[in-house]
């Protein structure tokens, strides 16, 4: 089935996304890079790691945080985005996808992070290139639920070496992939970003019928 657009209502404001359903409840919910810098749910990051889902047969909703297209109110500082996400899982909850992934690049990995305690329904983090030299990921403790980290070699936004020091806190047995000749906006990389999330989703028994 392809993507339509749809609405959903985030702490007031109406919120423009794109859900392609599929049978069962395997889910995920993507999230955006910087609003302020452009960020939007047609990036080409965004489209790689629904492409990889929606190859695994996971239903997939993209969606733009608040002020970003025709999402209704004003950017969140990363507070406001939290509500967005938390009414985009509840979106896919009332559908019957009650255990969704949630995968985010770069401002929108940070998002996803700054919330995961809070998004109980939550299976499993993907994060690429989270943007660990410009915004502080020290709040990010110990998860399980972080499981699958992807950087570019060339990421000086999100350093290979600095995420690997982190990853020791985050989930030890997390994977990490780092994407060579790739920098932090993916124009050359994005395929193996889809590659990489496909054979990840392949090598995981936790989905559902």
């Amino acid at each position: 089935m392809p993507e339509k657009k749809i609405f959903f209502n985030a702490d007031g404001f109406r919120i423009e996304g794109l859900l392609d359903e599929q049978p069962g409840e395997n889910a995920v919910a993507v999230t955006h890079p910087h609003p302020l810098y452009g960020g939007q749910m047609h990036n080409n990051v965004v489209k790689a790691i629904t492409a990889a889902y929606h190859l695994k047969g996971f239903t997939t909703l993209r969606f733009n945080f608040r002020g970003v297209g025709r999402s209704e109110g004003t950017h969140g500082q990363g507070v406001g985005e939290q509500e967005d996400i938390r009414a985009a899982l509840a979106y896919l909850h009332k559908r019957g996808k009650t255990s969704p992934d949630l995968a985010g690049y770069s401002f929108g990995a940070w998002v996803n992070a700054l919330g995961l305690e809070n998004f109980d329904s939550v299976n499993r983090l993907v994060m690429v290139s989270p943007p660990v030299a410009v915004l502080d990921f020290s709040f990010l403790g110990f998860s399980p639920k972080v499981q699958l980290v992807i950087t570019g070699a060339q990421d000086e936004i999100a350093p290979p070496e600095m995420i690997r020091d982190m990853l020791p806190v985050w989930n030890p047995e997390a994977e990490f992939h780092v994407i060579p000749d790739s920098d932090h906006f993916y124009w050359r990389g994005a395929d193996e970003i889809t590659s990489i999330i496909r054979t990840f989703l392949d090598g995981k028994a936790e989905t559902h019928p």
